[in-house]
């Protein structure tokens, strides 16, 4: 069976992009017989709202767009995804991140990243590599 999500985060009203997204999603799933979920992304906890994650089920209800399955808030399964961190980190297929992390404005972290990709690619760095990839873990555990 045929599942498909919308999934946004509640940090603002239901606007026409994301409600393009889940009627196209709801369209699909009613079309082959599939399902339609809601998964609300609110793992961000300074931006997310009570009243932004209202907004969005009203938008959906006021569109005509069901779900078939109960609501799924994504920051009831943090302590499930810390776990599967933990495991990668001490199974050797992830590392932990200790760059320094500066003030910023949300509006501009994606263009400093893809500017300080750029900048590193025309200097020939990968700017996936991070000096503290491998670190032993006690160095690890000290930091």
């Amino acid at each position: 069976m045929v599942r498909v999500r919308f999934a946004p985060s509640p940090t603002g009203y239901l606007h026409i992009g994301a409600a393009r997204s889940a009627l196209f999603n709801w369209l699909f799933a009613r079309k082959v017989g599939g399902k339609f979920l809601l998964r609300i992304e609110d793992t961000d906890l300074q931006r997310s709202t009570d009243e932004s994650t209202r907004s969005i089920i009203e938008g959906l209800e006021w569109l005509g767009l069901d779900y078939d399955e109960e609501i799924i808030f994504q920051s009831n399964n943090a302590e499930r995804h810390r776990a599967a961190a933990r495991q990668l980190v001490a199974e050797g297929k992830a590392y932990r991140d200790f760059t320094p992390k500066e003030a910023r404005d949300d509006k501009s972290v994606k263009q400093n990243i893809a500017d300080r990709a750029r900048a590193h690619a025309a200097e020939g760095i990968d700017h996936r590599s991070n000096p503290f990839r491998d670190l032993a873990q006690e160095e690890s555990d000290v930091c």
